[in-house]
């Protein structure tokens, strides 16, 4: 089954690192979904990545993670990642 090659990872990161992480994971490649969690576990957004979604079609993605990093002071990443 595919969905026995999904791997999930976990970022414990601040505010201002938010959206330059979840750039470098997307930029790593194989990304199948990005969730940021608050701090007390609670989900902010679930961002659903495909090959598909790429340039200026993920620019709003880009502005609400953005501004909900602004309003965050730590928080986690969760990104399931396709497995090799």
């Amino acid at each position: 089954m595919a969905d026995d090659r999904v791997r999930i990872e976990e970022f414990e990161v601040t505010g201002e690192k938010v959206v330059e992480t979840i750039k470098q994971l997307v930029r790593e490649g194989n990304i199948r979904r990005v969730t940021i969690r608050s701090s007390e576990g609670n989900t902010l957004i679930e961002i659903p990545l495909t090959a598909g979604v790429v340039g200026a079609m993920i620019l709003p993605v880009w502005a609400a993670v953005g501004a909900l990093a602004a309003l965050i002071t730590k928080c986690t990443i969760v990104v399931e990642k396709l497995g090799e």
